[in-house]
């Protein structure tokens, strides 16, 4: 089966191509351009250097959210536009649980840490069960969700097991969880404390295997929240009141 994967719900922009259980190529930015600038120019530049047919692809994984409202846009255009002119499914997977995945067969807990603003976290908590056929299965403890820092943190304390963090929110609130963890943590290095396409194209294989999928006329992004502008609205309007 081969996999485009794109993801661009955060700061990061990545694109890959899995084809089985080999990683045929990937391109990661992660300095300053808008996705609209970097995200189809990084997938012509796969699909050249790899002579990539993207009519052989078999299915379009995208991070389907929570995330950055502007990224998770440029990505479900740019997932639907494929699908629906390559007439290919899409696979929407979840960013925090694709960014978990960056720590595969851990035995530690793993909490993906999205800034959200409004000292708001785009988290969930996450271990890796062994199967009998020696991998691992990503296990949702707290499904992904858009909390204050603070809740996931006591959440965290009451599991009384060590933890990993990534995320872009990990320097956010490095000394906030300092302050209030009270089992033992560490950060995940720069290896793998960020978004990327290939873990959502990996992870989005197993998703498909168990069914997940949509066409690209059914796909859209799961935001979890208002934006900024629906959430001001809604305070003009209850003020008003």
């Amino acid at each position: 089966m081969k996999i485009l994967a794109l993801d661009s719900s955060g700061l990061v922009a990545s694109v890959a191509v899995i084809e089985d259980d080999n990683l045929i190529a990937e391109y990661t930015m992660n300095h300053k351009k808008t996705h609209s600038q970097t995200l189809m120019p990084m997938m012509d530049e796969i699909r050249n250097m790899t002579e990539l047919d993207l009519a052989t692809i078999d299915a379009i994984a995208i991070a389907a959210g929570p995330g950055s409202f502007t990224g998770l846009r440029i990505g479900s255009a740019t997932a639907k536009g494929l699908g629906l002119a390559l007439d290919k499914p899409i696979i929407p997977v979840p960013t925090v649980e694709a960014l978990a995945f960056n720590l595969y067969g851990t035995d530690k807990l793993v909490c993906p840490l999205m800034d959200a603003r409004r000292n708001q976290v785009y988290t969930g908590i996450y271990e890796f069960d062994k199967t009998e056929a020696d991998d691992y299965t990503l296990l949702p403890l707290v499904e992904q969700c858009a909390v204050d820092i603070q809740e996931i943190l006591d959440t965290l304390n009451s599991f009384e097991r060590e933890v990993i963090f990534l995320g872009d929110g990990v320097a956010v609130f490095k000394e906030r969880i300092a302050e209030v963890l009270r089992v033992p943590y560490t950060f995940a290095p720069a290896s793998c404390n960020r978004q990327r396409a290939a873990c959502v194209g990996t992870y989005g294989m197993q998703l498909y295997a168990k069914g997940v999928s949509e066409t690209a006329a059914e796909h859209a992004p799961d935001y979890l929240r208002l934006s900024q502008a629906e959430r001001e609205r809604n305070e003009k309007q209850e003020s008003a009141q």
